[in-house]
């Protein structure tokens, strides 16, 4: 599910804020950026995304700013020097290269480095609680934003289950699903095995009567069908994740369509079982996506 969201505050000279951004996923993925001195908060950090969170793509990222006086910059000369000592072989295989310039070596990655003040332990504990009370503020607004377009979803997984269930209404109503045009099948088919001069015993024939009064039958299939959407429907009017849950039984539905098509005797019912597969693929294609 996608959401963003972002928090900031400040505590002992120093100011922080976080981003958070997510994007739909199957399970959870947790990108967390931190600047330097903060690397201690990565356990504590994923740790709270994993409780407010289950699934998504989600992008952390902490930024942090000293007030003056309270950062250093210091060179770093062991760097520097390592630099300075490559100068002479840079220049004799490139004569023609421009002599380096002091802006240039300073930027340098690692020449320069910004360090934060040291600050005393009470002081770093109480500023940590307070970026981690950030992030709890920021995750907050981020799974309001998720559900807010997970309402927006539930409205379209309704319309799909309503589609599927008008769908088994329709099934239900062809001629070919009454018990008298079952019944003739059934007939029929038993009589296409008398006719082939089989020598069954009649405990066989029974075996195979009551095999083809299930293959011939498919109201099954609708009957777990039409369960499976008031499975579904109950779901959505739960107030956790339930986005896994809702992708097994989309794999049920899918189950039962096939099966459903497979005993099609009409084409009128295949039809239906072909828009029951397509509606239930639009279905799983948004399950997955929801937490």
């Amino acid at each position: 599910m996608t959401g963003f969201a972002r928090a900031e505050g400040g505590d002992g000279g120093c100011t922080w804020h976080w981003e958070a951004r997510s994007v739909n996923a199957r399970g959870l993925d947790v990108r967390l950026r931190l600047p330097t001195g903060f690397e201690g908060l990565d356990g504590p950090c994923r740790e709270r995304v994993s409780k407010r969170l289950k699934r998504g793509n989600v992008a952390l990222s902490l930024t942090v700013a000293w007030s003056a006086g309270e950062a250093e910059v210091r060179v770093n000369t062991a760097v520097l020097e390592q630099i300075l000592a490559a100068v002479p072989t840079i220049r004799s295989r490139v004569p023609d290269a421009v002599p380096p310039s002091i802006d240039g070596l300073l930027a340098l990655r690692g020449v320069l480095e910004f360090a934060d003040t040291t600050i005393a332990a009470e002081e770093r504990e109480a500023l940590e609680r307070s970026v981690l009370a950030g992030l709890d503020t920021t995750l907050e607004g981020l799974a309001d934003a998720r559900g807010a377009e997970g309402e927006r979803m539930a409205a379209v997984l309704r319309q799909h289950l309503g589609r599927i269930a008008a769908l088994c209404a329709e099934a239900d109503d062809l001629a070919a699903m009454q018990p008298a045009a079952i019944l003739d099948r059934l007939k029929a088919q038993i009589a296409d095995l008398l006719t082939a001069g089989l020598d069954l015993p009649e405990d066989r024939l029974v075996q195979e009567a009551a095999l083809l009064v299930t293959k011939a039958d498919p109201r099954e299939e609708l009957d777990r069908l039409k369960a499976h959407v008031s499975a579904a429907t109950a779901l959505l009017d739960e107030s956790g994740p339930v986005g896994r849950r809702l992708d097994f039984l989309c794999q049920e539905f899918n189950r039962e369509a096939n099966t459903l098509s497979a005993k099609a005797a009409d084409m009128a019912l295949k039809r239906i079982g072909l828009d029951l597969k397509a509606v239930i693929d639009q279905l799983r294609e948004q399950v997955q996506n929801i937490e």
